[in-house]
């Protein structure tokens, strides 16, 4: 029998080499075809570069000038609305001008215990207030007291003064104060038991100074320097 792939008029077809064979051809590494990425040249590095600045300098001016210096070239940070970020008086969230009384010193805190006699002990006691300066306070007494909350201006009349509270009889009071006018306030506080009470005060606020009246006593001026922050303690207000 005749081989047809050898027969007249049919001629064979040539050997086509495996993929990985002896007749195959495999790129070197970094070769071109060999699957490796070209690194970028020197001209598209500088180029990258320069947008990258470029891109940078328009952040700044735009958004960070504008919204931590208040410096707006472009108009941009005001169309945003980011100059409020950095003054905040003049952008769109309105500043009060009332309600906050700044000072440049601590406030001050202070402890006090006075011992009022039966049958009608007393005692006064007043801190040194300017106008609108506050404090907050808070006492106990060991029995009934009658209490008075009560302040004398610095020009009014000698004897004369303002009263805010009292309480007939009263074991405490608690509060916070802000004082009207320049003056000395505070409390009277009267024992009408037949036993000795003890009037604990706590009190804390932009006084430096208070008095303290008793009968047939010259008033004891008190100065008062602690502050809940050491590093705080201004002599002045």
């Amino acid at each position: 029998m005749t081989d047809p792939t050898t027969s007249e008029g049919n001629t064979p077809e040539p050997d086509t080499p495996e993929p990985n064979g002896p007749g195959s051809h495999v790129p070197e590494p970094g070769a071109p075809g060999a699957g490796v990425p070209e690194l970028p040249s020197k001209a598209r590095l500088a180029w990258a570069t320069l947008v990258a600045l470029l891109v940078a300098a328009v952040v700044l001016v735009a958004t960070v000038l504008p919204a931590e210096y208040d410096l707006d070239p472009l108009g941009i940070g005001e169309a945003l609305g980011l100059r409020v970020l950095s003054n905040p008086s003049s952008g769109a969230i309105p500043v009060r001008s009332d309600g906050l009384l700044a000072s440049r010193s601590s406030y001050r805190i202070e402890r006090k215990t006075f011992e009022l006699a039966p049958d009608s002990g007393w005692v006064e006691y007043k801190y040194r207030l300017e106008a609108g300066r506050a404090m907050v306070y808070s006492w106990t007494a060991t029995s009934w007291v009658r209490s008075e909350m009560h302040s004398e201006a610095d020009d009014a009349p000698e004897g004369t003064a303002e009263f805010f509270e009292v309480a007939e009889e009263t074991l405490h009071r608690h509060g916070n104060y802000v004082a009207p006018f320049p003056g000395i306030h505070g409390w009277y506080w009267l024992n009408e038991t037949d036993e000795t009470v003890t009037v604990t005060l706590h009190a804390a606020g932009f006084f430096d100074t208070s008095y303290e009246f008793r009968a047939d006593v010259d008033p004891i001026l008190n100065q008062i320097v602690e502050t809940p922050d050491p590093e705080g303690f201004r002599p002045y207000f």
